[in-house]
């Protein structure tokens, strides 16, 4: 199967740690995101949110009143993401553990009796997630009714699901503890935590009545997950050398067909210098699953924390991030429908240029926007290959046209790290970014049309409500086409089944590589009148830029350039 479409939100920033202490800690660090003008989306509670590590349960005295909580998130739309591992506490008096035991739930040791093994909560027992009763019994534990405290803001982390046995051989589950249909746990390791974030997914989507997306993280994942929702790299370290590692990660996972994937941005070990942390954010800005985490050791380091300097360019970071969304959604859009990856080696794009097939420090999202992160200490350039002897790419920030393609020095500064346009793509990018991205489904649009050697550009916008899944029961989406061709900016439909509409209106659009200034320019559509549209050209960019179009984004229309 193909990678689940994700609800817009979790494509956005998520704030995390082991652990946020309690109610207080949320809402502040929530209003610190505010305070410094920084976009997120979702705030996260690892294990000391529940009551003695039972799952589904909240500590009494840290998160008194889970749901007030979640109503104070949700008025600033955001949302929550909780902990749930598969380890289950051995304790008679809690209800999860009584059924579970009751029903004959858990995985066997060789003698038939339930296997028990270490885990956070000290003795614990494992639910037999490849038993299918299981896995529906699972789902039902989401149930509003069920899981006390929960609302539909919150969302769900499945960790620790290799599964993880402390003291264990290899820290894990003997190979002879048997699953259900007597399968030994060497025949199904692998599929273990891929079995509970299915049920995961299955629960998140039951408790909305079948009409809402799940968003489910995993670490531990196997082909096919892609079906059921995020997963990342695991405990890495705040070392140079993990940043540099977490590229050929993320684009092997994303090979195996699980597109949305990331790493811990910062490292989850350890506390990075304020440099690290920078260039981690500047690189997850620009992949798919994006999520600062640390550990209970780590020194505290929401992105205000090192310095206005360092705040600035981290907040510009994230900012770009959300601004890149409608490009990043697409992407997602034909990943669920067409299996394409949305982070790819760059081999992926250039079959026949063999000095692509080893470069494992710069990758291609999407097939518009090569990415070159930092990852060398203090370096004052990087050496990046734009590939393609009759390509034409420019500068994603500044729209000035590269020399020649091949390796190019490019100088950097901790500003920001490499990231380029290729030409004969059209990238579509919201004007300004909100508070999360629940506050810009009505932000106008730009586009940035980056001409090839042709001076031509093809790309497109997916769009539907965000949440649901009306796009695929009611065809309540919209996907555009825009296509610029002898001097003539188009907007059409590409499914014409789509029937989703917006108020959104594209605002502005940048033309790079225009070969001269243009005399006049012209916008019609079969619904209005021609008219003259405001422009500016650049003679030393060769960009020109479009203003104050308002162009209906579900219209046809065009754009004329004499």
């Amino acid at each position: 199967g193909t990678q689940a479409l994700p609800p817009l939100f979790s494509l956005g920033y998520h704030q995390c740690r082991w652990n946020y202490e309690d109610e207080q800690d949320v809402k502040a660090v929530d209003a610190g995101f505010d305070e410094h003008d920084i976009p997120y989306d979702v705030i996260w509670l690892d294990i000391e949110h529940t009551d003695g590590k039972k799952y589904f349960t909240w500590d009494k005295k840290k998160f008194q009143n889970p749901r007030k909580m979640q109503e104070h998130l949700r008025k600033k739309k955001r949302k929550l993401v909780v902990i749930v591992d598969p380890h289950i506490k051995i304790d008679p008096t809690y209800t999860l553990y009584s059924q579970a035991k009751d029903k004959g739930y858990f995985v066997k040791d060789r003698n038939g009796q339930d296997f028990e093994g270490i885990c956070w909560p000290g003795s614990s027992c494992y639910l037999d997630f490849t038993n299918p009763e299981v896995r529906k019994w699972y789902a039902d534990q989401f149930a509003f009714k069920t899981y006390k405290g929960s609302t539909n803001i919150l969302f769900v982390w499945n960790d620790m699901n290799e599964p993880s046995v402390f003291k264990g051989a290899e820290l894990t589950m003997q190979k002879d503890a048997v699953h259900y249909n007597n399968w030994e746990h060497r025949e199904v390791h692998n599929l273990y935590g891929f079995y509970q974030q299915m049920a995961t997914a299955e629960g998140l989507i039951r408790r909305s009545s079948g009409k809402e997306r799940p968003f489910v993280l995993t670490r531990s994942f196997f082909a096919g997950s892609q079906k059921y929702g995020a997963v990342w790299t695991g405990d890495n370290t705040a070392e140079w050398g993990y940043l540099k590692i977490s590229i050929p990660m993320l684009l092997t996972i994303s090979m195996a067909g699980i597109s949305f994937c990331g790493a811990d941005v910062g490292g989850f070990i350890g506390d990075p210098e304020p440099e690290l942390l920078v260039r981690w954010y500047q690189a997850g800005a620009y992949q798919p699953f994006f999520r600062g985490h640390s550990n209970m050791e780590s020194k505290r380091r929401e992105p205000w924390l090192f310095g206005e300097k360092n705040t600035q360019i981290i907040r510009e970071a994230i900012r770009e991030r959300y601004v890149l969304l409608p490009y990043l959604y697409t992407l997602f859009y034909r990943a669920h429908t067409a299996a394409e990856p949305v982070m790819r080696p760059l081999w992926i794009e250039f079959p026949g240029k063999i000095e692509t097939f080893g470069v494992e420090n710069e990758y291609m999202l999407g097939n518009a926007l090569l990415v070159h992160p930092v990852m060398e200490q203090g370096a004052k350039a990087v050496s990046v290959l734009l590939p393609g002897s009759e390509e034409i790419w420019y500068d994603f920030r500044k729209f000035k046209r590269m020399e020649d393609p091949g390796t190019l020095k490019i100088p950097v500064t901790l500003e920001n790290i490499p990231v380029f346009q290729r030409g004969g793509t059209v990238i579509p990018l919201k004007i300004t970014a909100g508070k999360s991205t629940e506050w810009m489904i009505d932000t106008s649009y730009e586009l940035h049309v980056a001409l090839n050697t042709e001076a031509c550009a093809v790309g497109e916008l997916y769009l539907d409500d965000g949440h649901s899944f009306q796009y695929l029961h009611k065809k309540q989406f919209l996907y555009r086409k825009f296509t610029f061709h002898k001097n003539i900016l188009s907007s059409s439909r590409t499914d014409k089944s789509g029937q989703y509409h917006t108020t959104c209106v594209v605002e502005r659009v940048i033309v790079l590589g225009f070969g001269q200034q243009p005399t006049f320019v012209t916008a019609c559509s079969k619904d209005w009148k021609e008219k003259e549209v405001v422009f500016t050209y650049n003679m030393k960019t060769s960009a020109l830029t479009l203003e104050n179009l308002a162009l209906s984004v579900d219209a046809d229309w065009e754009i004329c350039i004499n």
